[in-house]
């Protein structure tokens, strides 16, 4: 997946923007992001604040490290099991 140029953080700043009151037009003109890129962001980030946007991240990559340890658990299984089952 493509690596945004924007942060969490940013992107929420962005948002806020437009529930200030700003027409989105005007915040894509002056951010260089397209309205599909705006509209885009909006369900994924909207209403959140920055402290959940990290919150999410650190969330996202405990998720990723706990998924690793599960996979290779499954592989060692899957070996033992394999050379058990030769032995016996």
């Amino acid at each position: 997946m493509k690596k945004s140029r924007f942060s969490e953080e940013q992107i929420i700043g962005i948002l806020k923007e437009q529930q200030a009151g700003l027409p989105v037009a005007e915040i894509c003109r002056r951010h260089g992001i397209s309205d599909a890129t705006f509209y885009t962001w909006r369900p994924r980030f909207g209403g959140m604040e920055v402290s959940d946007a990290r919150r999410l991240k650190a969330l996202d990559e405990e998720n990723r490290k706990l998924k690793k340890l599960l996979a290779e658990a499954m592989l060692d299984v899957a070996t033992l099991r394999e050379a058990l089952g030769k032995n016996f």
